[in-house]
């Protein structure tokens, strides 16, 4: 895809009916992997966590119990699980490149939300969780990588200073938004 200029790259988008939108959230880019990285997405649906726990998993409310059980961190790998070391040149040590690892239970749990395919309501159910910033995180993510960038600034809007959230997760918003032309 070609960025011309300060255009953004066509991609797809599922769009509600026209008139009201209601609950119904629009899709952006791929409706099959979630725009995920690949290796990440192979490591989910070969996950036996997602194949066996998360499965079992059908609504809404008990992936988000599984969430606020079960998240300890919203980076894609596990701690320790990836192998770098060996790897030398442009890859060696670069985050998000390489070999893969464990992926992390966030990233399944992400996935399976994508799979449910979460309503306006729920979606803001998350990013206004009081129970986890973790939740809120999953939430945050969810948007990052399922709705159109340019709606992108909209629902992050009044979330930025979230003095719970990760401060990880802060800093890679910010520098999404700035990447996709937005400024925060």
């Amino acid at each position: 895809m070609a960025n011309v200029g300060n255009q953004l790259p066509t991609q797809a988008v599922s769009k509600p009916a026209p008139g009201k939108h209601g609950n119904v959230l629009p899709l952006w880019g791929n409706e099959k992997t979630m725009n995920l990285n690949p290796m990440i997405l192979t490591n989910v649906l070969s996950s036996p966590y997602f194949k066996v726990q998360l499965y079992e998993l059908k609504t809404y409310h008990e992936v988000v119990d599984e969430i606020y059980f079960k998240v300890t961190h919203v980076e894609p790998w596990e701690k320790g699980s990836r192998k770098t070391a060996g790897q030398t040149g442009m890859c060696g040590g670069v985050r998000g490149v390489g070999t893969g690892g464990i992926v992390s239970t966030a990233f399944c749990l992400l996935y399976k939300l994508f799979t449910l395919k979460l309503t306006r309501k729920q979606l803001m159910g998350l990013i206004t969780h009081t129970d986890s910033p973790y939740i809120r995180a999953l939430g945050f993510m969810y948007i990052r990588y399922t709705q159109p960038p340019t709606d992108l600034i909209e629902w992050y809007d009044g979330f930025l200073d979230d003095e719970e959230m990760p401060i990880v997760q802060q800093v890679n918003w910010i520098l999404y938004l700035s990447t996709v032309g937005l400024r925060v």
